[in-house]
């Protein structure tokens, strides 16, 4: 079996993980993966992630041109920038997921690290999450927003919409996606009452421990 094939099998058998247990719903939600070549496959648009046909993914050049498969998500600008500023980019996962796009929403968030610091994991799989603000979807400016983080980031939260995370592969991206929303749903459930937070010192502990990227 080709790297393509696996490659595409792989994608399809993560994106209905996701979508059985709700983290993601209808035609919502998008992935890329990058392979040796260079090129990325990609779900296509208007695609469900519940109900994916290998054969039809996206396959994309280093250029962006259409190998094969239907024409990709029209979040496209998204994935390229992830893959063009931070160079260990294996694949990338957009998702709608409700608790993350609830926490956008919320008054009082930090819009440089949205998720309050709860769990270790949240700190070790994704460093700090920026909030992005909001844009119509598709929209070129939202990988310039991206870029603009100089390769920092390997999560954001768009405002009004929902996550993007980059990992070394699609395995990794799409744990520290669901790690995302795990506590996004902590934090929204959680919003307005007293709660004992990991201390500074905790923080630091873990950063140094897992070798955090905390800038």
């Amino acid at each position: 079996m080709s790297e393509t094939t696996q490659a595409r099998e792989k994608i399809t058998q993560m994106a209905k993980s996701m979508f059985d247990r709700g983290l993601t719903h209808g035609s919502t939600g998008n992935i890329s993966m990058r392979l040796s070549d260079g090129s990325l496959l990609v779900t296509p648009t208007g695609s469900s992630m519940g109900f994916l046909d290998p054969e039809r993914i996206s396959h994309l050049s280093e250029d962006g041109t259409l190998l094969s498969g239907d024409k990709p998500t029209k979040e496209m600008p998204l994935h390229s920038a992830f893959y063009q500023t931070r160079a260990a980019t294996g694949a990338v996962v957009h998702l709608h997921s409700c608790h993350s796009v609830a926490l956008s929403l919320l008054p009082g968030i930090d819009p440089d690290n949205v998720l309050p610091p709860l769990t270790a994991y949240g700190i070790m799989q994704l460093g700090k999450v920026k909030l992005l603000p909001f844009f119509v979807p598709g929209d070129p400016e939202m990988g310039n927003a991206v870029r603009g983080l100089a390769g920092k980031r390997s999560a954001v939260l768009l405002a009004n919409h929902g996550p993007v995370v980059a990992g070394k592969d699609l395995e990794a991206a799409v744990f520290a996606m669901e790690e995302l929303e795990a506590n996004a749903r902590l934090a929204v459930l959680l919003h307005g009452m007293p709660v004992a937070a990991l201390t500074p010192d905790q923080i630091s502990r873990v950063i140094d421990r897992f070798d955090v990227d905390w800038t």
